[in-house]
């Protein structure tokens, strides 16, 4: 991706795909396209050159090489009224693939994706908690199993391992229950060094909650580009989109909303990780005398949690209520958007619940905001780890947290 291209400016290129037609920025020009195609699903010639910028001679110069590379498919022509019919371009899912690791307080997750987000296959392992070589034995173990999964031509375009894991794990451990000592390995951890001694691709590295809102924003269905996003895991965290980018803030620490201060209501203050987060869910279950490790287990299992699980969802939602109504005062965001690694109908009932804690609240001069369920769902942290390659090689959607060794952010993650 880095021969010359001139062409000349279109008309009314979309901002964030904006082509370039000086000389020595081929590889910008290419990943524009490639951001249009992925924006809109399929895309023909004619529009992405209008939407870019580029000339016609341009864009299907470009066009024809990401084909070549097998990165684009034509999809079947479309007729007009008059002249030749258009073809449309769309991206073609075994163009690039790349593993997306998710590092949590309670489990691990292996994911193999291809190109358009979809997860072709996936490993897992669950712990009470987190012990890095745990985590190195269970990668060295499951990333061939999952590179064997697709043809030796098509692991070949793995373009990389992204990382997926919450800000200072090494602070959490009273919460998780951790030994002191066990827990304490990560604190001053260079992850990467110590993934690179059993996997040879690049890694990539991102807060979890940060993940799981860029893959909300890029590979979910949510029809808003302004919303504020709210991830459940063992700890909730978040993550905030504004005119359809992820936001990181000055200091990469924007979204912090598990930290978010929460009135009590019988007096005083609490973070929302102490609302929101299943590790609510499992001390309440645990001081019944139940075994709270199905939290992590599938639907199904859910099903024995009863009374404790309605009385979180009540604690969760009046948590979130306030949570977004105060994100609301800072910014006029257009939706709040709860996803989680918790089962479909779960999410469900914690969104209506949210819903009916907003309404006794005080909402007066602020604008009206949709509480909406997630459309990525648990696999969200993955996916974002996963999609992180892909904005390293191939997406002009550069403000997706990634770094190749560089510290994390600081944003509490689920």
């Amino acid at each position: 991706m880095d021969d010359d291209l001139d062409g000349a400016g279109g008309e009314a290129p979309e901002s964030r795909v904006r082509g370039s037609n000086q000389s020595g920025l081929r590889a910008h020009n290419k990943r524009a396209v490639l951001s249009l195609i992925r924006r809109h699903g399929r895309i023909a010639k004619a529009e992405i050159a209008r939407r870019t910028g580029l000339s016609p001679q341009t864009a299907s110069v470009i066009m024809r090489s990401l084909e070549a590379e097998q990165l684009v498919l034509r999809d079947k022509p479309q007729r007009g009224r008059v002249g030749q019919p258009s073809i449309p371009m769309r991206l073609n899912p075994d163009g690039a693939f790349s593993l997306g690791l998710k590092i949590g307080r309670r489990s691990v997750d292996l994911v193999l994706m291809d190109f358009i987000g979809r997860i072709r296959v996936r490993e897992g392992q669950n712990y009470p908690y987190p012990r890095l070589q745990t985590i190195l034995d269970f990668v060295a173990e499951a990333a061939p199993k999952l590179r064997s999964a697709i043809s030796s031509s098509q692991a070949k375009r793995i373009s990389g391992l992204g990382v997926a894991m919450p800000y200072e794990l090494w602070s959490w451990g009273d919460e998780i229950g951790a030994p002191a000592d066990s827990i304490a390995e990560w604190r001053d951890l260079d992850i990467v060094a110590a993934l690179q001694n059993v996997c040879d691709l690049p890694i990539y590295v991102a807060n979890d909650a940060t993940a799981a809102c860029a893959a909300e924003n890029v590979f979910g269905t949510t029809q808003s580009a302004d919303f504020v996003y709210f991830f459940v895991g063992a700890f909730v965290g978040g993550g905030i989109v504004m005119n359809g980018d992820l936001v990181s803030g000055r200091g990469g620490n924007a979204g912090a909303l598990g930290s978010m201060p929460i009135p009590r209501e019988g007096g005083g203050s609490d973070q929302l990780i102490n609302f929101a987060s299943l590790h609510v869910l499992e001390k309440m279950f645990e001081a019944e005398g139940g075994d709270a490790l199905p939290i992590w287990r599938g639907e199904e299992t859910w099903k024995q949690f009863g009374p404790s699980l309605e009385r979180w969802i009540d604690i969760a939602a009046y948590g979130l209520a306030h949570a977004i109504v105060a994100a609301s005062s800072v910014y006029d965001f257009e939706a709040a958007v709860i996803d989680g690694r918790i089962p479909e109908s779960v999410r469900a009932r914690l969104v209506a619940k949210t819903i009916a804690a907003m309404k006794p609240l005080n909402r007066q001069g602020l604008s009206p905001i949709a509480v909406e369920v997630g459309t990525i769902g648990a696999s969200a942290r993955e996916i974002g780890s996963a999609s992180l390659p892909f904005f390293a090689h191939y997406l002009l959607d550069h403000r997706v947290l990634f770094t190749e060794g560089d510290r994390l952010p600081s944003v509490i993650g689920g």
